[in-house]
């Protein structure tokens, strides 16, 4: 009876310490956990910068910031806004100003940075849309109205007595951040030492508690955004025909057809999305084929006209809703006509340098001369009109009749058909 009393006591024994190394360690895991809990910040406040046109990219990426913001338990999100206008039709754009409007989790913008923040035209609905805006020197909003009212406007309350979301005036994004209801931190009264080791000065200093997480676009979504952009839309376009105009006269495709079949389809997109007229995209396209008609024949006349008019006038009336600015529309306008007619004509003769390109049948041709060989000027063979270049001191007037004696490229080299040193046909004999 004894022995079994014994084993009976060390039975228990034994069972009283596992339960203790238990209870220990959950009491450990509790403890952890709660000293967790205590070091990591009180939550985080996601930040999504929709800067540019509201595009389907940035209309899908803004809604797909704000599920995952959700779902990660964030305490607020703020969308940083820096755009003119929407190149989303209506619906699309309700759908996300509702997803705006309903979302579980407070929504604010801030208008910045300072000098460049904005939310005008149609993508005006999404801050309106908020429920609070900050925002800085510099910056605009436009109203439901139509009207746009700037930072000193905003700041001192000179708005419509309907306009009801709370404004702040944030300089800076830490500015908007730290008027947030959802945002802890921590004050630091004058005198107190910061964690960085500075010292607080004369007035209290405010460091934040509550994490913040900056979501942008990804590279390749911020590719195509950039695509959809007016005036990148527009170069790219024009940059793309101009180089396939130049791939025309080249043997084989070469990088420039290459370069050129991707800013082409790059610049399409573009015009796509923004909802270009399709009449001034097809007075663009004709203008480059009024300008391969010229370039062929190395002169620059009637097509060239032609197509300089057309390139005018689609490029001015490319957008309905949306403007291209000054400066690319100059640079596209300016670059494709000196790239057309000065630039393509010499770098096209320069690859057709040699005279067995196909043309050598010239030689030996006559034509009349349309303007005035000294030494250079043009000639009609068969019709057609080419730049051409006397071999001789002495000029070639105009509707008087010359020999093609060499070809250089798109240049004919030329002599008066009466009056050679050699005749043609003779000096073809003694070279046989």
């Amino acid at each position: 009876m004894g022995t079994r009393s014994l084993r009976q006591s060390r039975h228990a024994l034994a069972l009283r310490r596992v339960l203790l190394v238990i209870v220990a360690v959950l009491i450990g895991f509790i403890v952890a956990a709660n000293s967790a809990g205590a070091q990591d910040p009180t939550g985080t406040v996601d930040v999504i910068e929709a800067n540019g046109l509201i595009d389907p990219v940035l209309a899908d990426f803004i809604e797909r910031s704000m599920d995952e913001a959700e779902a990660s338990g964030a305490l607020a999100i703020v969308l940083q806004m820096e755009s003119d206008g929407a190149a989303i039709d209506d619906a699309r754009l309700d759908e996300l100003v509702e997803r705006i409007e309903s979302s579980p989790i407070p929504v604010s913008v801030w208008l910045g940075p300072a000098g460049n923040g904005r939310a005008n035209n149609r993508a005006s609905r999404l801050a309106l849309a908020s429920e609070r805006i900050g925002i800085s020197p510099g910056s605009e909003l436009e109203l439901g109205s139509g009207a746009r009212i700037g930072y000193d406007e905003l700041i001192a309350g000179n708005v419509p007595a309907d306009f009801s979301i709370e404004v702040q005036d944030a300089p800076a994004l830490l500015n908007h951040l730290l008027e947030l209801p959802e945002f802890e931190f921590e004050i630091y009264q004058p005198g107190d030492i910061l964690p960085n080791g500075a010292t607080v000065g004369d007035e209290p200093t405010r460091l934040p508690i509550t994490r913040t997480r900056f979501i942008t676009l990804p590279l390749i979504d911020q590719q195509f955004h950039t695509f959809a952009s007016p005036a990148v839309a527009y170069l790219l376009f024009v940059i793309g025909l101009g180089l396939l105009v130049f791939e025309l006269y080249t043997a084989g495709v070469g990088v420039a057809g290459m370069v050129g079949a991707g800013t082409f389809l790059a610049g399409s997109y573009g015009l796509a999305v923004l909802d270009a007229r399709p009449i001034a995209v097809a007075l663009l396209v004709a203008a480059f084929i009024a300008f391969a008609v010229d370039v062929q024949s190395g002169i620059q006349q009637f097509w060239s006209a032609i197509g300089s008019l057309f390139l005018i006038v689609g490029s001015l009336i490319l957008f309905r809703e949306h403007s291209i600015g000054w400066l690319p529309l100059s640079v596209g306008i300016v670059g494709v006509l000196l790239a057309m007619l000065g630039g393509m004509p010499a770098m096209v003769r320069t690859r057709f340098s040699t005279p067995t390109i196909g043309r050598e049948w010239m030689i030996g041709s006559a034509g009349d001369v349309v303007e005035a060989i000294d030494p250079e000027g043009v000639i009609s063979i068969d019709g057609a009109p080419w730049r051409a270049r006397t071999n001789r001191a002495t000029p070639i007037e105009a509707g008087e009749r010359a020999r093609v004696v060499e070809v250089d490229g798109l240049l004919l080299e030329v002599e008066p058909e009466e009056g050679a040193a050699i005749d043609y046909r003779e000096r073809r004999k003694s070279t046989s």
